[in-house]
């Protein structure tokens, strides 16, 4: 994460799951990133069953979006560069999609 914030310094808020939530991780993020507010998305005690929580759906549509290109449906490549070129890719292809269909 220290190499994704010091190549995007402009970003000042990381969204985490409650699974971060314990002191160990804060610290951890502060050490590395002082600017960095990191926001904890958590789930409401007193709601049963399926809830959308805030932030974390914009995240889930991103990687259904991606699940939906072929190549990226299934994790076949073996090599970390190769994935990440495929996402690119997809990336890319979701971009231009959305450009050019802008109505």
């Amino acid at each position: 994460m220290a190499a994704l914030f010091g190549m995007y310094p402009f970003l000042l808020k990381l969204y985490a799951d409650g699974g971060y939530q314990g002191p160990l991780f804060r610290a951890a993020v502060k050490k590395l990133m002082k600017q960095v507010n990191v926001e904890i998305v958590k789930r409401s005690g007193a709601v049963r069953g399926f809830v959308v929580l805030p932030k974390r759906w914009v995240v889930e549509r991103t990687f259904a979006w991606f699940g939906r290109w072929r190549r990226r449906a299934k994790d076949w490549e073996c090599l970390n560069r190769k994935g990440l070129a495929f996402l690119r890719l997809a990336s890319i292809r979701l971009m231009l999609r959305k450009l050019c269909n802008s109505a």
